[in-house]
């Protein structure tokens, strides 16, 4: 069994060699840390075109390259969107898919029957059209006018991303409550150095308006492989269930942690680590 994530290094070692950090043997995985164009490692793009669905598709010939004929797949923020991809472009290969969130829409038919959490999320939803979304509306629409300012100095890059630490973790309004300074600027490396401030920020421009499609319930590609859900707490978006399974045909795993938010994997590896070992046990 085999895993394709792109999460940080406190993942790997619990995943790669469980017993070491006092888990069991036959959860390891070999783990194939792809970032996307234009992040991290990854070189920038030269031209146009390189949305979620092409980089899936990079990943997929990635990992055929590698030699792995079955793999499961993990992702989360765009890794979400990409690894839905993967699971509908290579369902041949791939065992299963684990989503932190899984992208749907909230159901229409399930208006008149509310649950509070679905209410919850319906709200959350609501105030972050108004409220949060500037950042997105700003790369979706103009990415390099964003762009030169990210890669001109660290201060409007540390700006930008550092608040959305402080709206989107489970921190009560104080980053350094979930993730330690270090971590932080972490982070903000993978930007600065390598100057990605405004590449990172054209994915956006390539892809959102599909992810805006999928939340006003235009888009219906199902993915029928095995899928494993995970939505914490102070996720936005966080659907329920039944809303998922309208576009995830086949969800094997439902898990909703006491802790966490947008950035789980980093505030509360240990509660992810076994969301995902949750999931993947069931498609070994």
């Amino acid at each position: 069994m085999r895993a394709l994530c792109r999460y940080w290094a406190e993942e790997i070692g619990p995943l790669t060699d469980p017993p070491a950090h006092g888990g069991d043997a036959r959860d390891a995985f070999h783990v194939v840390c792809p970032s996307p164009p234009g992040y991290g490692f990854s070189d920038k793009p030269a031209g146009r075109g390189w949305d979620v669905e092409r980089i899936a598709a990079a990943w997929i010939e990635s990992m055929a390259r590698l030699g792995y004929e079955r793999y499961g797949a993990q992702g989360h923020d765009w890794g979400t969107g990409i690894t839905a991809s993967i699971g509908r472009q290579d369902p041949g290969h791939v065992a299963g898919i684990h989503l932190t969130p899984p992208l749907a829409p909230p159901d229409p038919a399930t208006f008149g029957d509310l649950t509070d959490a679905e209410r919850a999320a319906i709200a959350d939803l609501e105030r972050a059209g108004g409220q949060e979304d500037g950042y997105s509306l700003e790369q979706s629409t103009r990415p390099q006018t964003i762009g030169y300012g990210l890669v001109d100095s660290p201060a409007p890059l540390c700006a930008w991303i550092v608040e959305k630490f402080r709206s989107w973790t489970d921190c009560d309004g104080h980053p350094e409550n979930v993730l330690t300074r270090d971590e932080i600027i972490d982070n903000l490396m993978f930007y600065w150095l390598p100057g990605t401030g405004a590449s990172a920020a054209r994915l956006y421009w390539e892809s959102f308006e599909r992810i805006r499609r999928v939340f006003t319930d235009e888009v219906t590609d199902t993915v029928t492989v095995p899928a494993g859900c995970s939505v914490f707490p102070k996720e936005n978006p966080r659907p329920s269930r039944r809303w998922a399974a309208r576009r995830f045909t086949d969800v094997r795993h439902w898990g909703e942690p006491d802790r966490g938010g947008h950035f789980a994997a980093m505030e509360q590896p240990g509660l992810f680590v076994e969301e995902v070992r949750a999931f993947f046990r069931l498609v070994r």
